[in-house]
């Protein structure tokens, strides 16, 4: 069994008299410890799936494994728990509280959950031993995704899901990043999902999962995922 499998999920969203598909039958798996790429345009379903995953959202049907863990069938307080302690995010835009330092957005998320880690030295690992007294004023955009990557990782999760991690940033800032995922997932053994719309980032992936029009169409696994620093986009 792997780690993920995501078994023919579909998901409609009421629209007038007719329904959209954001999700069609999509099927996909990942192994543990993996770093994958879902990969597709604006509206594919990536982030559908996604929140999912995630737990923050629910499908119409079809089954969602996590683990052995079956969170389709899971109630409401249940997704909360599996929120809270098994899945970190990463976003496009960083959500930090601009009124607490570095240091306290991360022991923020890390007081909520019971096997976390040290904030400081979550911190140190993304290379921010420096700013931790920093506001996010204080900090670029990319030393601000990296506190917020650092806040996803103190919670010791199972899965790290990052939404278009690079967005917001300019290309030298997006590689770092890049790096910095992928070295986690490698160092951390954590497994890591990142979506985009940037088909220059397949070969960093273990396994790339192309979607289209809420369909997975592709699914392709690479036994020597190239390093961050030589690829260029």
């Amino acid at each position: 069994m792997a780690y993920i499998e995501f078994n023919r999920v579909t998901k409609e969203y009421p629209a007038g008299e007719t329904t959209i598909k954001a999700l069609d039958n999509a099927s996909f798996q990942v192994e543990k410890g993996e770093l994958a790429v879902i990969l597709g345009s604006s509206g594919a379903g990536k982030t559908t799936a996604l929140n999912i995953l995630g737990g923050m959202d629910t499908p119409t049907s079809g089954q969602i494994l996590v683990d052995g863990r079956d969170i389709t069938l899971s109630t409401k307080k249940e997704l909360i728990g599996y929120r809270r302690t098994d899945i970190g995010f990463v976003f496009q835009f960083y959500n930090l509280v601009p009124n607490l330092t570095a240091l306290e957005n991360v022991e923020l998320a890390a007081q909520i959950c019971p096997d976390s880690l040290s904030a400081s030295e979550t911190l140190d690992k993304v290379g921010l031993s420096e700013r931790k007294s920093n506001f996010p004023a204080q900090l670029s955009g990319g030393e601000q995704q990296r506190v917020s990557i650092a806040r996803a990782l103190a919670k010791n999760p199972k899965l790290l899901l990052c939404d278009e991690p690079t967005g917001a940033l300019d290309y030298a800032t997006g590689k770092q990043i890049l790096q910095l995922l992928q070295d986690t997932c490698r160092k951390e053994k954590i497994t890591v999902l990142i979506i985009t719309h940037n088909s220059a980032l397949a070969p960093m992936a273990d396994r790339l999962i192309r979607f289209k029009s809420g369909k997975v169409i592709e699914v392709t696994c690479n036994e020597h995922p190239t390093s961050i620093a030589e690829i260029e986009w």
